[in-house]
């Protein structure tokens, strides 16, 4: 039978998944035996630990007073997990939630950098694009637009990056490469759909461009890159993804250069973690590597120096 400290465990992993069956797979158990070892625990506390939410399984405040007493426990244990020379070895599961965009180009490769060095580390993430969660259960961290404001949870600026104007060179050679933002706006544009946007600095086109008509929107920034490629109208588009493609011409870039924020979010427990603590900072890292990218700098400078 396992321990209280064990179940203690259990009931940290359900906090990071939010699911029985994710837990589950992440500690070699059956989800059958989790949920009955949270009802133990449940019995041994004389509270409920968890309550169903949208997203999943939440913590109540006494499960949040559990799960703290169990970041102990684990904190613990991974001091005996060193390896000889006394480096320690990183595992388990991280799961992050960031923006379609930053998911490919600054996460993937950090995370796959950071797991050369300690390859028991798995790290989950979930490509959304929206407002931080006011209850984080199932995240370790989120990466979001704009500087957030949140209850009990630290948020971290990681950079900024920039918005431009692009057109595709077979679109603009068919009807015409706009010289000034009123020319632009006559075009059809290319961006989220309104009605779905949860960012608000992602706003900018009805402040900056209210005059222009929407042609393709998605909520996934890779459709507008390739729907503005595809000749679908004049795309408002992340320069480090824009830029990486010969056949997008950044237009007026010295009127139209959005600078947005990349914020982390994540609990003070969380950040506790060595796991989430280091793929937090291999994120910091991995920002400023990327920053000529980000801010539009890089693929333009090799541009015009060709």
């Amino acid at each position: 039978m396992l321990s209280k400290p064990d179940d203690l465990l259990i009931l940290l992993e359900v906090s990071r998944t939010g699911r029985f069956i994710s837990a589950a797979e992440g500690l070699g158990l059956n989800h059958t035996t989790v949920a009955r070892r949270i009802g133990d625990l449940e019995k041994s506390l004389g509270g409920h630990v968890l309550v169903r939410g949208r997203g999943g399984w939440e913590l109540t405040e006494l499960g949040k007073r559990a799960v703290a007493a169990a970041e102990n426990v684990a904190a613990a244990m991974a001091t005996l997990e060193d390896d000889d020379d006394g480096a320690s070895q990183l595992s388990g599961i991280v799961r992050m939630s960031a923006t379609d965009g930053f998911s490919a180009f600054v996460a993937a490769p950090a995370v796959a950098r950071l797991r050369r060095d300690h390859p028991d580390l798995s790290v989950e993430i979930v490509a959304a694009t929206r407002r931080p969660s006011q209850v984080r259960s199932g995240l370790d961290l989120e990466v979001v637009v704009g500087e957030p404001q949140v209850h009990r949870a630290e948020a971290i600026r990681l950079g900024e990056y920039v918005l431009g104007l692009y057109g595709s060179r077979a679109y603009l050679a068919e009807h015409g490469m706009p010289e000034t933002l009123d020319e632009v706006m006559v075009h059809p544009l290319v961006y989220f759909i309104d009605s779905m946007l949860q960012v608000d600095s992602l706003d900018a086109p009805r402040r900056l461009l209210p005059g222009m008509r929407d042609s393709l929107s998605s909520t996934n920034v890779f459709v507008h890159v390739e729907a503005t490629r595809a000749g679908a109208g004049i795309g408002l588009l992340p320069c480090f993804m824009a830029d990486q493609h010969s056949d997008l011409v950044r237009l007026l870039p010295d009127e139209v250069a959005e600078r947005l924020g990349y914020w982390l979010v994540a609990r003070p427990d969380s950040l506790r973690q060595p796991a989430v603590s280091a793929v937090v900072e291999a994120l910091r890292q991995g920002t400023v590597e990327f920053e000529d990218a980000l801010l539009g700098r890089r693929w333009r400078n090799e541009r015009y120096a060709q």
